[in-house]
């Protein structure tokens, strides 16, 4: 082991162990020139069983990093052998990992869950459209570490691997047994994007329930099970996550981080509530449909009691003798439909007939022709076009008119 105060290198002043792994010890150090603090990861290879493997997964971790830029991974500045040892520098990540943090608190609130998936779902994303992609293989909260200021770090790349389109399967099976994807330990393919797409739904489920899914009972459960208040459309990402089948789990992280922003959306509560809304609209539409087909039919009632009233009117007028009765039926029919030229017509019939257009009729005319003016003037081009009689505008006190625009038929002006 390298000893504290101790020189690597001549520029690396070691300063304090600060984690240790199985087979490596991991150094706070200290370039004292840069006055900047590094990590160097310590692999000996006395007490190592088959050390040529784990050279070359240190080896494929140190090439893998040196290649990467991303602000959740960090970066391999420098790579240090001798007959004894391997050593890594790297970035010092300020922090713990979110193992230590299950450790000390046990299951993590789901709000910061969340969060930390959003981060790890997006240097995923980063790892795999790499040309090859990288496949990272472990993810496990051992291998996360939680910044002070709340970001995530994707440390030791010692079991991730280039995906190469024609193998079938992997060279080498390695992962944590219940964090690892079935497809890690041989006979279902080689991994692919869909393998870390298991791994982060293992530790999902170990950090909002509490429970690691490589302890007894080796399982991952639906999370409610363990406390009904989590989010049901968290349980069912997570459960979709690490389906034993690859095809059946989202097929990369982009899918799985659109799910993730939106779980509450996939929550139950929330389609219930959605539900409930799509209830109220249906109910609103239909009452709003009933509004308008009875403002339809309630106005289809209106205009054929219009109808009858005016063919009521106009019947009368022709039936009755009396040419001032004649004259209000028909002036009255004129009311009901403004519109309509029969009435009109009638009147100026009724007035024509006794050849002597008084002045009480006169004013009747105008009086009516001018309250309906603009019915009146667009008739008057119709029945222009469909009567062989003329029709003509009056101005003035010439022919006993008043002052304003009306419409006469010029037969009934003759003579006068």
């Amino acid at each position: 082991m390298l000893e504290i105060g101790s020189v690597v290198d001549g520029k690396y002043k070691i300063l304090n162990k600060i984690g240790q792994g199985g087979m490596s010890v991991v150094y706070l150090a200290m370039n004292e020139k840069a006055n900047k603090q590094w990590a160097i990861k310590e692999i000996r290879k006395d007490g190592v069983k088959d050390f040529a493997v784990v050279k070359q997964g240190l080896i494929v971790e140190t090439d893998l990093l040196k290649k990467l830029n991303h602000p959740n991974l960090p970066s391999i500045v420098d790579i240090i052998e001798d007959d004894n040892t391997f050593l890594i520098v790297m970035d010092y990540v300020e922090g713990r990992s979110l193992e230590a943090e299950l450790n000390e608190f046990g299951a993590q609130r789901q709000d910061k869950v969340i969060e930390w998936a959003k981060q790890l779902c997006d240097v995923l994303i980063y790892l795999h459209s790499r040309t090859p992609p990288i496949i990272y293989r472990d993810l496990k909260p051992g291998n996360v570490m939680l910044r002070p200021d709340g970001k995530v770090m994707l440390i030791d790349f010692g079991t991730a691997r280039e995906f190469k389109e024609r193998n079938v399967s992997d060279t080498v099976c390695l992962g944590t047994i219940g964090y690892a994807a079935p497809e890690q330990f041989g006979g279902y393919g080689q991994t692919d994007a869909r393998t870390d797409v298991y791994g982060l739904g293992a530790m999902l489920y170990h950090l909002v329930t509490g429970q690691s899914p490589c302890e007894p009972p080796y399982e991952i459960k639906p999370i409610r099970e363990i406390n009904p208040n989590l989010s049901s459309g968290l349980e069912k990402i997570i459960l979709k996550c690490v389906e034993k089948d690859p095809n059946l789990r989202y097929q990369s992280c982009e899918e799985l981080l659109y799910d993730i922003e939106n779980y509450h959306k996939i929550d139950n509560i929330y389609k219930k509530k959605q539900k409930i809304r799509l209830n109220i609209f249906i109910i609103s539409l239909f009452v709003s449909l009933i509004f308008f087909v009875s403002g339809f039919v309630f106005n289809n009632l209106s205009k054929s009691k219009k109808n009858n009233n005016y063919n009521y009117l106009i019947e009368k007028g022709k039936q009755t003798s009396n040419i001032n009765e004649k004259m209000d039926f028909f002036a009255s029919a004129i009311s009901v439909k403004p519109n309509e030229s029969e009435a009109y017509l009638e009147l100026i019939d009724t007035i024509k007939s006794d050849a002597d257009y008084s002045v009480d009729e006169e004013q009747t005319l105008i009086d009516i022709i001018t309250k309906n003016e603009k019915e009146a003037l667009e008739l008057s081009k119709v029945l222009k076009r469909k009567s062989k009689n003329k029709f003509t505008l009056i101005k003035g006190k010439e022919k006993a008119m008043n002052s304003n625009f009306v419409i006469i038929p010029s037969y009934l002006t003759k003579g006068l």
